[in-house]
């Protein structure tokens, strides 16, 4: 999820749906498409991504990675995420509040090579 709309390299804005976060509030979708980034390096797609105009930080769901083929590990206060073809893909130490961060840089709508989530 993002509240960053001009991250989108295409999107449906006629999407809508709220969605329940770990604290029991609900937050309201208004568009729904796929963003391009670059994380070490590598260029990533990722698709299906919700639009939250008040969102203030951006969410990836690490539960919803497996559904899209990758493999999360986190072992000894790191997160890896594995593509079935390519390998590692991104990786992020444990912060302090026992998040995961990761710093991207959003990429224009016409890339080169990509991994797709």
């Amino acid at each position: 999820m993002t509240g960053n709309r001009r991250w989108f390299t295409k999107s449906d804005e006629s999407f809508s749906q709220a969605v329940k976060l770990s604290n029991n509030t609900r937050i309201v979708v208004v568009g729904k498409g796929d963003i391009r980034m670059q994380v070490n390096g590598l260029t990533q797609v990722i698709f299906g991504v919700y639009y939250v105009p008040k969102l203030k930080n951006n969410l990836l769901s690490i539960g919803q990675l497996p559904e899209k083929g990758l493999t999360i590990l986190i072992q000894c206060g790191k997160c890896n995420v594995y593509h079935p073809e390519k390998g590692l893909i991104m990786q992020t130490d444990m912060s302090g509040n026992k998040m995961f961060s990761m710093l991207a840089t959003m990429m224009p709508k016409a890339s080169s090579t990509s991994s797709c989530f």
